[in-house]
């Protein structure tokens, strides 16, 4: 559980790596990406809670799989991208929007690359908080499963630029294995080589990794550090090409990732 000044926000398991965020306040909350509603249902019961909502980032079934469950339950509003192909969504949102949730003020963000329709939820009203979804992971980026590198790069642009406190609660605990290709990609960075010791011995006790913040994720994260020399000199070599912009730089190292 990570309690903040007005909302805390706990990590449900789901899946083999998925987190599904509760953010709780008093006994009301909200639910980010239920894949499975289990999880959600057993947390809501154990607490005595009520669910007020759902939020959505984009269509993949590991975090959508859970709405129908909850809402024939609990009956309850459910956010998410537009286009009328996430059955369940009441509420559609677009770049822009703003949504209230549990007295915070949520700014979306439109995001693609790892799906078309991805949105993230961003506040900075009392507390600096990003949901977002599997476009920004911590050390990684989404898998361009229909988006374009230009497409991805703009995404990361945005989130790289909110405010270097902000909290980065991704959906995948993905961090470690993201590490282990950053150390590669990115082998001059010290802060990474500290940094990806204390993920090792987290992950040896099963402890979660997230949230991480922006600030850090600017220190780690490859990326987001797509004019870093070292990283476009290792990135060049490994291709074979002569890289000449972030773009190029962003599309060779996620193919790398992919294949890593």
């Amino acid at each position: 559980m990570i309690k903040l000044s007005m909302i805390e926000v706990h990590p449900l398991k789901a899946f083999t790596d998925n987190y599904i965020w509760a953010l709780v306040s008093k006994e009301s909350i909200y639910v980010v990406d239920p894949g499975d509603p289990n999880p959600v249902i057993n947390f809501i019961e154990n607490n005595n809670f009520t669910l007020k909502g759902i939020l959505i980032t984009h269509h993949h079934f590991d975090h959508t799989g859970g709405i129908k469950t909850l809402v024939d339950k609990f009956e309850v509003p459910v956010y998410g991208p537009k286009g009328g192909h996430i059955d369940g969504i009441t509420n559609e949102l677009v770049e822009n929007d703003c949504i209230t949730v549990l007295g915070e003020s949520f700014k979306i963000y439109e995001v693609p690359g790892h799906t078309l329709d991805h949105i993230a939820y961003y506040s900075d009203s009392h507390q600096k908080l990003l949901f977002c979804g599997d476009t920004l992971f911590s050390g990684g980026c989404g898998r361009l499963f229909e988006g374009t590198p230009d497409q991805m790069h703009e995404s990361l642009n945005k989130l790289k630029n909110l405010h270097p406190e902000t909290l980065v609660f991704c959906t995948h605990e993905y961090t470690k294995s993201n590490l282990d290709f950053a150390l590669v990609v990115d082998d001059q960075n010290d802060y990474l080589k500290d940094y990806s010791l204390k993920v090792k011995n987290l992950r040896e006790q099963d402890k979660i990794t997230l949230p991480s913040s922006i600030k850090k994720e600017l220190q780690i994260n490859p990326f987001l550090r797509l004019d870093s020399k070292n990283i476009i000199f290792n990135a060049s070599k490994h291709a074979s090409i002569s890289i000449s912009n972030e773009i190029e730089t962003l599309k060779t190292i996620r193919e790398w990732k992919d294949n890593f």
